[in-house]
């Protein structure tokens, strides 16, 4: 039976279809054909709950959010107001790039817009001083996926949809691993800037850095108010997101005066695209995730992975190498809710904090999106700059290793995520 559906999935994945054909049609043979008893409508229920979660109208909203001050001037100030305080520094355009990356995920909560928002102009700034394109793109990728740790992060919404964990805690929780990510690209940055001697760029003087800081107050007050109220409780996740889509037409339509108002439904078009996406993928995730639970896989897999009595480390380590390896191939949300319902029992047997293992998982899917062979972020980078794949995937092998390392001190360290709550 397992054999049968990894089968399907690789096959179809193979042959060039979209992930959502083998995630529906792969627990739908299975159970055809190995519980006849049951009726096929079923998937079809198990799709429709699987969507009809109220919390899921977070993910549309921060979507619509950040396609809004992408199309702006948000992504813009970020990127002025802080290469003005580190441009000059060695490596600042660089460590600009992670920092900018960042901000902008504290926005949107998609490693996606990040790449576009993001990366079109400082890719452009990078290449200008002396890097490397694929250093640059590699720099741009990397530090994009900060925005599925930091809030309002959508990979932490799903799991918290999942797990039935609080969203609010794991925004919060997420904000230590997406700091100590962003310190150890910006040392990184240093390094590499001293060892190919990559040349300075102009400083700023101080009444440009307050020109560029008074450009950036509205923006940087975008995470002050979205974290701010959760953490306050003065509203919920869901909450915050429409609030996000009210502040951001106030920013770009009203005070920065950046686009019409009638360009609103060309960005919501893109929105609902994007939102189709993602909630076909929710839909057959549930009933792909329903399914392997009614042939009992999950129990199987516990048993030969997290038999006995596991520690906490281990069964973290487990998790980690599981969502990695998932995340290289396939969408990230589709491993969330694929993998979540298998390991979240064992792993709060185990004694691992819910949001601690939404951390670990939703970090994995960080890795995960921008490593070789199918991360998902590799293909957004290619297409939005137009490189070939080995040309977009050259540079990244260090940070990598940079992340491998975060995440074994989050493992070791349950506190870099937790000493905020």
């Amino acid at each position: 039976m397992v054999i049968t559906l990894l089968a399907i999935m690789v096959v179809f994945l193979v042959l060039g279809f979209p992930m959502v054909i083998p995630l529906i049609l792969a627990p739908l043979v299975v159970v055809i054909i190995f519980f006849p008893n049951l009726e096929p409508y079923l998937m079809i229920q198990q799709m429709l709950n699987g969507i009809s979660e109220p919390a899921l109208l977070a993910v549309p909203l921060f979507i619509f959010a950040a396609d809004i001050m992408s199309m702006g001037l948000t992504s813009k100030r970020l990127l002025d107001f802080v290469g003005s305080f580190v441009g000059h520094l060695r490596g600042g355009y660089a460590i600009t790039t992670a920092a900018a990356c960042t901000l902008f995920g504290s926005i949107s909560g998609s490693t996606q817009a990040t790449v576009v928002a993001i990366g079109k102009p400082m890719r452009e700034r990078l290449l200008k001083i002396g890097y490397k394109d694929s250093t640059a793109i590699a720099f741009i990728i990397n530090s994009s996926d900060v925005a599925l740790l930091v809030p309002p992060s959508i990979g932490m919404i799903i799991y918290g949809l999942i797990s039935g964990t609080s969203v609010g805690d794991l925004f919060i929780a997420g904000i230590g691993p997406g700091v100590l990510i962003f310190l150890f690209f910006a040392i990184y940055a240093y390094i590499h800037a001293k060892l190919f001697n990559i040349p300075l760029a102009d400083k700023a003087t101080w009444q440009e850095r307050f020109a560029f800081t008074w450009r950036a107050v509205f923006p940087l007050m975008f995470p002050v108010i979205i974290i701010g109220g959760i953490y306050s409780g003065f509203f919920t996740p869901t909450e915050a997101a429409g609030i996000s889509v009210l502040y951001a037409l106030l920013l770009e339509i009203v005070i920065f005066r950046s686009f019409s108002p009638l360009k609103i439904p060309k960005v919501a078009l893109s929105t609902g695209l994007v939102t189709s996406a993602v909630f076909i993928l929710v839909a057959g995730g549930q009933a792909f995730a329903w399914a392997i639970q009614y042939a009992r896989i999950p129990q199987l897999i516990t048993e030969t992975f997290l038999g006995g009595d596991p520690g906490a480390i281990y069964v973290l380590i487990i998790v980690s190498i599981f969502f990695f390896i998932g995340c290289m191939f396939v969408d990230p949300i589709v491993v969330i809710l694929i993998l979540t319902p298998i390991f979240a029992p064992a792993a709060q047997q185990a004694g691992v904090d819910p949001v601690h293992l939404g951390v670990v998982i939703t970090f994995q899917a960080a890795l995960g999106s921008a490593t070789p062979p199918f991360g998902v972020d590799i293909f957004t980078a290619s297409a939005v700059f137009n490189r070939s794949y080995l040309d977009t995937i050259r540079g990244t092998p260090p940070f990598i290793i940079m992340m491998v390392v975060v995440c074994i001190l989050l493992i070791v360290f349950p506190e870099i995520s937790l000493f905020l709550l």
